[in-house]
């Protein structure tokens, strides 16, 4: 890759675009960026801020995304709704990666069709999991000690004040227009569940609960898939986080329960709370910024033309090495063993 072909990161002045560019420049000093956005002189500060970054203005409508036509790129990342696919369009004509975050479970089937008309185009990461993948991947590395898992239920607390901007709360405002039903995975089967049986009780870090749902997300195809696991369940809910409950900022939790079996098929169940008290942003942040990094091929062997998930690329151990580094933790849940 030549110091000339950056990153180009649509919606690079956004909460998320920000915070991987950020992530990026911490990991790779050298590596170009490019950030682009609607406001250039937003995109000028936040590029001032990085070094070694460029600013540029983007039209979604324009199949050149209103760019210079002789600029080149090394990937591209859309941080925001890529709702024409022109960002998708623009990698693969040029074989650049691709990777994407706001489409959800219910909007990926343009881009999972997209990518399978011109398979060998370039490589595409749809990374529109919660926080870009960060979580599916740290319930993996909690995985590790399970030779089976039976079941796996995630539940996250998105503190209302921690929506990330007009782009996260648009995108989940599109989400729940898609659909109020919920996907999980029930005695191996996909189901979609609604009423009653998507209702569902939250627990925060500090004890007390919420109440939340079901929610339609690829975590949960992602984690089935994954372990084989025949149960699996993403509860959500939107209400005051424990980190804001204490009168501190808006802080981000996941419980993650496992259960299964380990060596010698003895029962085993694991609880742990993904805890950061800075809120969503820098694990959203980290999960696009560990995609760029292996789709460049920064870290690991090139990545091949297709489709891709983040489990599938990315080492869960490392991941959770990098969340930890901005400030993630785990403790420990009841239930635990």
């Amino acid at each position: 890759m030549g110091q000339s072909e950056s990153v180009l990161i649509l919606g690079g002045t956004g909460q998320a675009g920000t915070g991987a560019a950020a992530l990026l420049r911490q990991w790779h000093p050298a590596l170009p960026l490019t950030i682009a956005g609607r406001d250039i002189d937003r995109a000028r500060r936040v590029a001032d801020e990085l070094g070694a970054a460029t600013a540029a203005t983007i039209d979604l409508r324009r199949g050149d995304l209103g760019l210079p036509a002789d600029r080149r790129y090394s990937a591209v990342v859309a941080a925001l709704w890529d709702d024409r696919l022109h960002g998708l369009r623009f990698a693969q004509h040029r074989g650049l990666p691709y990777l994407s975050i706001s489409s959800g479970l219910v909007d990926i089937a343009p881009e999972v069709v997209a990518g399978a008309q011109r398979a060998n185009a370039a490589p595409i990461l749809v990374a529109s999991h919660y926080c870009a993948g960060a979580v599916v991947l740290a319930a993996l590395h909690s995985a590790r000690r399970f030779d089976r898992i039976d079941a796996i239920r995630i539940s996250a607390v998105l503190d209302e004040l921690d929506t990330g901007g007009p782009a996260g709360t648009a995108d989940l405002q599109r989400w729940s227009t898609a659909t109020s039903a919920g996907l999980v995975r029930r005695d191996g089967v996909f189901t979609w569940v609604t009423g009653p049986d998507a209702q569902a009780v939250v627990r925060r870090t500090d004890g007390t609960d919420l109440p939340g749902q079901s929610i339609a997300i690829l975590d949960v195809t992602s984690l089935a898939l994954a372990t084989d696991a025949p149960d699996v369940r993403f509860d959500f809910a939107v209400g005051e986080s424990a980190g804001r409950r204490r009168g501190e900022p808006a802080s981000f939790e996941v419980r993650i329960d496992l259960e299964g079996a380990g060596p010698g098929g003895a029962p085993i169940r694991r609880s742990r709370y993904l805890v950061h008290p800075a809120g969503q942003r820098p694990m959203t942040a980290t999960g696009i910024a560990l995609g760029v990094e292996r789709l460049l091929g920064l870290r690991g062997e090139a990545v091949a033309p297709g489709i891709h998930t983040p489990e599938t690329l990315l080492d869960p151990a490392y991941a959770v090495e990098r969340m930890t580094e901005t400030g993630a933790y785990f403790i420990g849940a009841p239930g635990d063993s």
